[in-house]
């Protein structure tokens, strides 16, 4: 089918929109996608928010960026800086990288009649269509394509969406280099004290959909069955507080709470069991960061997570909430290390087609497909 947007055969430009001000996944595939595609002449910005943890990258990287300030609740000036961005400089594309940017983005059309078609990244997995707005914002005509991190993310979008030929799966991919020879060993245990103990670990965000609670609970039940373990979560959060109050209450001392980290690649390796307990999940990419790192992984099914851990081949799975599984399947891996190999060696596999630069290059033929080019 001819695409309905304009063809040429100059470099093409793309407008990111991201409207976070801290830096979790979504954060970290955008910078990834951006150094990836800049390698192969794409042209691009970053519109983002002042003063965030976006903006500091940028600089930091010397990207082409425009930082607004965005005033809480909806700013249709924000809106409007996208369609003077995308005049100014001609722009092909929109990509949007989170659920504000998306919205921004269908403002700039409907209210400020900006022309520029919109890629949207979707990386949730629940509907979309539990309001009007949001279904209105998905199913607008200027919504090219809705990339979805997993074709489960896929499948839950779908159910909402008039024109299913617009959805379109592209894996979230890491930077395997950047866990090449890092691992500084002992580093993390002497960080939190601990010594002859297993590590357990999670690096996800201290938030509702990370379900640390579950992991706290989990974690109880291990203590019931053996006294070798150390728990330690690495990340921080809205919940906080909330969830250093639940491990309080719990009793469980043999929990260590490090914060948001830089040198994940320097400490990730002295995990003995990566861990994580989400309710829901687009892909899970600290999932392949272990991977990357040679950590065995036991997970919950949620989400896209199946896609990437295979019970018995690339980690150990088991269903939403379900912390008895998960202590029965970290009791069992701690003590077979024939099965941690094994688990290992098929993270290995799985990692080869999620690298960053296959994401890139996946993502670049969406946006080709769009132009006609």
């Amino acid at each position: 089918m001819k695409s309905q947007f304009k063809i040429t055969n100059d470099p093409i430009k793309i407008l990111h929109i991201s409207t976070a001000k801290s830096w979790r996944g979504g954060e970290q595939q955008l910078a990834y996608l951006y150094e990836e595609l800049d390698q192969k002449g794409v042209e691009q910005i970053i519109l983002c928010v002042k003063d965030s943890k976006m903006e500091a990258y940028c600089r930091e990287k010397g990207h082409q960026f425009v930082s607004q300030v965005k005033r809480s609740g909806v700013d249709p000036f924000f809106a409007k800086r996208i369609k003077s961005i995308c005049k100014k400089i001609d722009i092909d594309l929109i990509h949007t990288h989170d659920a504000h940017g998306h919205t921004y983005a269908i403002i700039a059309a409907a209210l400020w009649k900006n022309k520029t078609p919109i890629i949207v990244s979707r990386r949730v997995d629940f509907s979309v269509g539990k309001s009007k707005s949001s279904f209105y914002k998905y199913n607008h005509s200027k919504v090219a394509k809705i990339v979805c991190v997993s074709d489960k993310i896929k499948e839950i979008t779908a159910k909402d969406i008039t024109d299913q030929s617009k959805l379109v799966t592209v894996h979230s991919g890491i930077d395997l280099t950047r866990f090449e020879n890092t691992h500084v060993p002992g580093k993390l245990k002497e960080l939190i004290g601990v010594k002859d103990k297993f590590l357990i670990g999670n690096t996800s965000a201290l938030a509702d959909h990370k379900d640390y609670f579950t992991f706290i609970d989990v974690a109880v039940k291990l203590n019931q069955k053996r006294k070798d373990c150390h728990f330690v979560a690495i990340g921080n959060g809205p919940l906080e507080e909330e969830i250093k109050n639940y491990a309080r209450g719990k009793g469980l001392a043999n929990l260590s709470f490090i914060g948001f980290r830089n040198d994940v690649p320097e400490i990730l390796g002295d995990l003995d069991v990566f861990l994580i307990t989400s309710k829901t999940e687009g892909l899970g990419t600290s999932i392949l960061d272990a991977f990357a790192q040679g950590v065995p992984v036991v997970a919950t099914a949620a989400g896209g997570i199946p896609e990437i851990v295979h019970p018995e081949k690339s980690g150990l799975l088991c269903p939403v909430f379900d912390s008895e599984c998960l202590s029965l399947g970290l009791d069992r891996l701690l003590d077979n290390a024939a099965l941690q190999q094994q688990l290992i060696a098929g993270a290995k596999q799985i990692l080869a087609t999620h690298s960053k630069a296959a994401t890139a290059e996946k993502t670049l033929a969406v946006y080709r497909s769009v132009l006609g080019r």
